[in-house]
């Protein structure tokens, strides 16, 4: 049996994974009323479950990438995804505040693996030019997460209370496995449902990326540090994360304490912000992909990057200067802005980890992006209650700035985006 567009069918069920992780880890959020209520926990407590998430996050982003260059993407996905979902179901269990920070440290850890999971992947089974929409596929997840995850959370706290929710998401995330293991049996070179076609576009770009004797070696982490084109990804990283995960972890604070936003009006109002972060992964990756039919990967790269952290600038201008509390909605799109320049951007900076490394070095290094990503954030949510205190003005003038310092990262520390193992062969 042979399959056309295999790849497609991969990263579909990698957009899946997604989409379940953002519902996962959306669910606490959501439901935090009542289970911090029911728990005897209270806002400060709030605040150390976010910290306690992102430090196995990053963690895990680390650990995960070593782990994936070892066993394969195809196994590596199945212990994330095992994990995170035992985790969620764990959620259901919890009593107080010990048993709930073991919960979400465990499922920090393992949807942590999802990320250079899916970067790997996504140099396996696309060639150089697919792999910007690849990778804006597999983001559109989060933003379809981040959508999906307010109203389905709430119908099911409505109809069976928090802890049933968690077990139901967690038994979802469990099912995942089997059409994964179905369809995903081995790398493209082996696969036994592809086509030719599809085989020889795929290899194409990695015969000519590697060479034979480094082909299945991966770098030491210190290797992979000497060039600077990886800390060009690793600055870039740490700059651009808060910004997602600013609106991700503290909009629906802000809404209810700029505007008086109950938790039906955040949820029927947020997610027209994540849907413009959707758009922006599809329409990024779309467009780095267009530009290469005519560009370099380098200028296609830095040129989707650019238009995106200049939306990013741009919209948290707006948020600063022409949203007052007397219109909370413009807010709300402008927020849309913001996320589709970031998820227009940040798929082309995920992206460049397999356009520098081949083979094991690209989990390692996307591993790494992830971890000091999560450094960057935990760091942000330490600071932030004390801002919020007083108003959340300070908190976007902060990552208005980090927007361009992650282009710059870039252009300081990447000359050019291409296969740096060449250059030392």
């Amino acid at each position: 049996m042979k399959v056309k567009g295999l790849r497609w069918w991969v990263i579909a069920l990698i957009c899946l994974a997604t989409v379940i992780n953002y519902i996962d880890r959306t669910a606490f959020g959501v439901m935090w009323p009542e289970m911090g209520k029911d728990l005897g926990m209270d806002e400060s407590d709030y605040a150390i479950m976010l910290n306690v998430f992102m430090i196995t996050y990053a963690a895990g982003k680390f650990l995960s990438g070593k782990l994936y260059d070892i066993i394969g993407t195809r196994m590596g996905f199945v212990v994330s995804i095992v994990v995170w979902s035992v985790a969620s179901i764990f959620h259901a269990f919890a009593r107080g505040l010990v048993s709930l920070t073991l919960f979400r440290a465990m499922l920090g850890l393992g949807e942590a693996g999802n990320w250079p999971g899916a970067v790997k992947s996504n140099g396996e089974w696309f060639p150089v030019k697919q792999r910007a929409i690849a990778q804006g596929i597999f983001n559109a997840g989060a933003s379809l997460g981040s959508v999906i995850a307010p109203v389905l959370i709430a119908y099911l706290y409505g109809h069976f209370g928090w802890r049933t929710t968690f077990i139901i998401i967690g038994t979802i995330g469990l099912l995942w496995v089997i059409p994964w293991l179905v369809i995903n049996k081995a790398k493209p070179e082996n696969h036994p449902w592809i086509t030719e076609e599809e085989q020889k576009i795929i290899l194409a770009d990695q015969i000519a990326f590697s060479s034979p004797e480094k082909k299945e070696k991966g770098l030491s982490v210190l290797k992979i540090l000497s060039y600077k084109e990886s800390w060009g990804v690793l600055m870039s990283r740490f700059f651009i994360e808060p910004i997602w995960w600013l609106f991700v972890g503290w909009m629906p604070l802000y809404l209810n304490s700029k505007f008086g936003f109950s938790i039906e009006e955040i949820g029927s109002t947020i997610w027209i912000s994540y849907l413009g972060g959707m758009a922006g992964s599809i329409v990024g990756g779309w467009y780095s992909g267009k530009l290469m039919e005519t560009k370099t990967v380098d200028a296609a790269r830095k040129i989707t990057i650019t238009i995106g952290g200049a939306l990013i600038f741009l919209g948290l201008l707006g948020i600063i200067f022409l949203v007052t509390e007397k219109n909370p909605m413009t807010f709300i799109y402008i927020v849309a802005v913001v996320l589709f320049g970031f998820q227009f951007a940040i798929g082309n900076i995920q992206t460049i980890s397999s356009d520098l490394f081949r083979g094991p070095s690209v989990g390692t290094l996307a591993g790494l992006a992830g971890t000091v990503a999560a450094v960057s954030v935990i760091i942000m949510n330490s600071l932030i209650p004390m801002i919020a205190s007083v108003s959340y003005t300070p908190a976007f003038i902060v990552i208005a700035v980090l927007a361009p310092l992650a282009i710059l990262s870039i252009y300081g520390l990447i000359k050019r985006i291409r296969p740096v193992e060449l250059e030392s062969v």
